[in-house]
């Protein structure tokens, strides 16, 4: 089986050098950096992953600050309570852009995000705590528990705000199959997923890189 040193020397070679690999290496926090984020900024950016999915990611992101007025900094205890019709209101508001099952989706996730704090103290908590070695077992969690994180919404979300993670991209799933570490996957099955965990997990083993680092070789190895 290829080794991670192997794949490494192909990313380097793919970027021109180490240093210009590592500076393509996303940020990974520790638990303690993770904890210290207000839950309102994990609602943010759940919330952008969700409006950036099948939509053009320079739009939402120029329109950004506006959804920050119009969802009131996303606190998760205010947007929780909003009620139908203010969120039919929403709908109508021209500063954000006006899709309705993701504006529902802002509220569905801030509710989530409260049981979250009932049972773990915050949401950062809850993120924090979950082993690296069983990410894929949080992404099923946001999956089923919160709303339209499934995919690679989920995962980006985490990603974006420091969780180790890896992400399977098309390069990353091109990757593992071309290396023959799987046979084949299919992102949306929970066996699939566990079986990639299990190659993240050796080759974090093997280097001690983070998996967002792992995943970042993986895509240049193809």
């Amino acid at each position: 089986m290829i080794s991670f040193d192997s794949l490494l020397i192909l990313a380097i070679q793919k970027k021109g050098g180490l240093d210009e690999l590592q500076a393509w290496f996303p940020e990974v926090k520790t638990a303690e950096q993770l904890r210290l984020i207000p839950d309102d900024r994990y609602l943010a950016e759940i919330s952008r992953c969700i409006f950036r999915a099948g939509f053009s990611w320079k739009v939402i992101d120029k329109k950004w600050p506006e959804f920050e007025v119009v969802f009131a900094g996303f606190n998760p205890f205010a947007i929780a309570h909003y009620s139908d019709d203010k969120l039919a209101g929403l709908v109508k508001d021209k500063r954000i852009v006006r899709h309705a099952a993701k504006i529902k989706a802002v509220r569905d996730n801030a509710v989530f995000i409260c049981d979250m704090q009932q049972a773990h103290g915050s949401y950062a908590n809850f993120i924090a705590d979950w082993r690296c070695t069983d990410i894929t077992g949080l992404w099923l969690a946001l999956k089923k528990n919160a709303s339209r994180l499934g995919g690679n919404s989920g995962p980006m979300s985490l990603r974006l705000m420091g969780k180790d993670t890896f992400i399977l991209t098309a390069d990353v799933q091109a990757a593992l199959v071309n290396h023959k570490l799987l046979d084949s996957i299919n992102p949306n099955t929970k066996r699939d997923m566990v079986s990639a965990q299990q190659v993240f997990n050796r080759f974090q083993e093997e280097s001690g890189y983070p998996l967002a680092h792992i995943s970042r070789v993986l895509a240049l190895s193809v």
